[in-house]
């Protein structure tokens, strides 16, 4: 079987994944390097080990996680489309079996929110990870002046955590914004689509998402976070 860290090594995904960062670098984009794709398959396999998923599932949601934004090195429209049809002919000749081929390009190619949507656990569980990446360090414009909503947005959050809750059945984002850059009202604004669509697929779990706010100065003397900022 083909597994992820095989996946993760591979040149040519890792070449895809450069190239496609430098494209969305130039639109002015937020960072989409390996740094999080590798943050995305993490992600994803946490929430399928909560949720009792097997082995092999887990394996496959890093392998689709790792892969999901190789399309934005052809264009960003349409990224999750053209990522998948790439994902395909690299898996295959690699070896990877048909059944688990389709079931990891099927998840690419569903994760955008302008075309997708969850479809089985594993697309799930891909788009709750992606989405919910949203952390100061992925912006990428120097000066603040410059930034846009997008990048103010995501400068303002300095910590993220996701965590699964299965006796509350609820997949939970706390957010530690800096009120001072941008409001939690803002964060939705501009989100919401990304958010709604994190709601439908943590329903494929017979679970909630919710989202919550953290303060600045309580995260201090904080619990250890699962996913601390990278």
């Amino acid at each position: 079987m083909v597994n992820y860290e095989q996946i993760r090594n591979n040149p040519e995904v890792l070449e895809f994944l450069k190239k496609g960062s430098e494209n969305l670098d130039v639109l002015g984009f937020t960072e989409h390097s390996s740094a999080h794709c590798a943050l995305v398959a993490q992600r994803a396999a946490y929430i399928l080990e909560m949720f009792g998923c097997s082995e092999h599932e887990i394996e496959l949601v890093k392998i689709a996680g790792f892969m999901h934004d190789i399309g934005n090195a052809i264009n960003r429209s349409h990224h999750a489309e053209y990522g998948a049809l790439l994902a395909n002919d690299i898996l295959k000749g690699m070896g990877m079996n048909l059944e688990d081929r389709v079931t990891v390009i099927s998840a690419i190619g569903n994760h955008d929110e302008s075309t997708g949507g969850a479809k089985d656990a594993i697309s799930a569980a891909l788009i709750i990870a992606d989405k919910t990446d949203v952390r100061r360090n992925r912006v990428r414009v120097n000066e603040k002046s410059d930034f846009d909503i997008h990048d103010r947005v995501n400068y303002a959050v300095t910590e993220t955590e996701l965590t699964v809750d299965l006796e509350k059945k609820a997949v939970v984002l706390n957010l530690t914004i800096d009120e001072n850059i941008c409001t939690m009202y803002e964060y939705f604004d501009i989100f919401l689509g990304r958010m709604m669509m994190c709601k439908g697929a943590a329903e494929k779990f017979g679970a909630k998402f919710k989202t919550t706010q953290g303060f600045m100065t309580a995260l201090k003397s904080a619990k250890k976070q699962r996913f601390p900022e990278m």
